[in-house]
C-alpha cells in the first residue's frame, strides 16, 4: 500500500502542474535480503509499484536496487523512492500551486477520511516514534481507480484553462496544503485565504486539518467559472471551501474559528524550518 501511495503522489504532482505522467524511475533501498522479512517487504513494494504504474500507464523505464543497507546488524527501513516524469504539451496550460487573485474560489477535489494515524501530525505533534507508527500498522489506503479519475479530472480542467492554481494534499494534510498555496505565488505578494470547512464525517478537528488522505487536490479558479468547473468535475467528490482574501489564513470548521494566522508568519516558519532544526 505504501508503494502504491508514493507512485500515486508522484503522478499527482505531475498532474498538479498540468502535465500528463508518462514514465517512472525508481531507487529501491533495503536492508539485507537474506532476512525473510526484508525480502518480503521488497517483494510487496515491487508488487505495489507494478499495480500503480499499470493504473497510471507509466512504465518503469529505469531504476536500481540497493540491498544490505545496515550498520551493526540494524537495517534501514524499506525506502522505495519514485521519480516520475510527465509531459506538458502546451505551456499555456501550466499550473502553479500559489493562489493568484483576491476573490478566487478555493475548492477541494477528493474527500477527507480518518487518516491521521501515520501522518506528520502523529509524529511531530503527538510524538509517536517511527517504531510506534509501524507497530500501529495503520496507514491511508488508496483506491487507484478513484485516484486516476481525480487526476484525469484535474487535467480536463487544465485543458479548459479554468484553473488558477492546483496543489495536492500530502505531507501535513489539508491545512498545510492551503497554507503553502497562500505563500507560493512566486513574485506576487502572499495571498491569504478564508476557509470554511463542513465536517460531514464527524472527524476530529485534527484529522480534518492534518489527516493525509490521498487523492485530494486543492484548486482555485475565478468565480465566473464555477458552474463550468462543477460540470467537468461531475459526480466526483468536490467542495467549495473558501475564497482567496486578505493577508491571513482563516479556517473555520462548522462556523467555529480554529485557525487565524498571518501568512507572512506561516511563511517564515516554513522557510526557516531546516535552519531552526539544525540549531536544536
Amino acid at each position: 500500500m505504501g508503494a502504491k501511495l508514493i507512485v500515486a503522489e508522484s503522478a499527482r504532482n505531475n498532474v498538479c502542474v498540468g502535465a500528463k505522467p508518462i514514465a517512472v524511475t525508481n531507487c529501491l533501498n533495503f536492508a539485507s535480503p537474506e532476512r525473510p522479512e526484508v525480502m518480503w517487504s521488497f517483494s510487496e513494494v515491487v508488487d505495489g509499484i507494478k499495480e500503480a504504474c499499470e493504473a497510471f500507464e507509466t512504465p518503469v523505464i529505469s531504476g536500481n536496487v540497493s540491498f544490505y543497507n545496515e550498520t551493526e546488524g540494524r537495517g534501514i527501513l524499506p525506502t522505495p523512492t519514485i521519480g516520475m516524469v510527465g509531459i506538458l504539451e502546451d505551456i499555456r496550460k501550466l499550473i502553479t500551486q500559489g493562489f493568484k487573485s483576491e476573490g478566487d474560489i478555493i475548492a477541494i477535489l477528493g474527500e477527507t477520511k480518518d487518516d491521521l494515524a501515520a501522518s506528520e501530525y502523529a509524529q511531530t505533534i503527538l510524538g509517536l516514534t517511527t517504531d510506534e507508527l509501524i507497530e500501529n500498522g495503520i496507514l491511508p489506503e488508496i483506491d487507484l481507480d478513484f485516484e486516476v479519475k481525480v487526476q484525469q479530472t484535474l487535467l480536463n480542467l487544465a485543458d479548459e484553462f479554468l484553473l488558477k492554481s492546483a496543489h495536492d494534499c500530502s505531507d501535513g494534510g489539508l491545512a498545510v496544503a492551503i497554507a503553502e498555496s497562500c505563500f507560493s505565488s512566486l513574485n506576487n505578494p502572499a495571498n491569504g485565504a478564508e476557509i470554511s470547512l463542513s465536517n460531514h464525517e464527524n472527524l476530529s478537528t485534527e484529522t480534518l486539518l492534518f489527516g493525509e488522505t490521498p487523492s485530494r487536490i486543492i484548486v482555485s479558479f475565478a468565480s465566473e467559472h464555477t458552474e463550468k468547473v462543477k460540470e467537468i468535475v461531475g459526480d466526483l467528490p468536490f467542495e467549495i471551501i473558501g475564497v482567496v482574501a486578505g493577508e491571513n489564513l482563516k479556517i473555520d470548521i462548522n462556523d467555529s474559528s480554529v485557525i487565524e494566522t498571518q501568512i507572512n508568519e506561516l511563511e517564515t516558519v516554513w522557510k526557516t524550518s531546516l535552519e531552526r532544526k539544525l540549531e536544536q
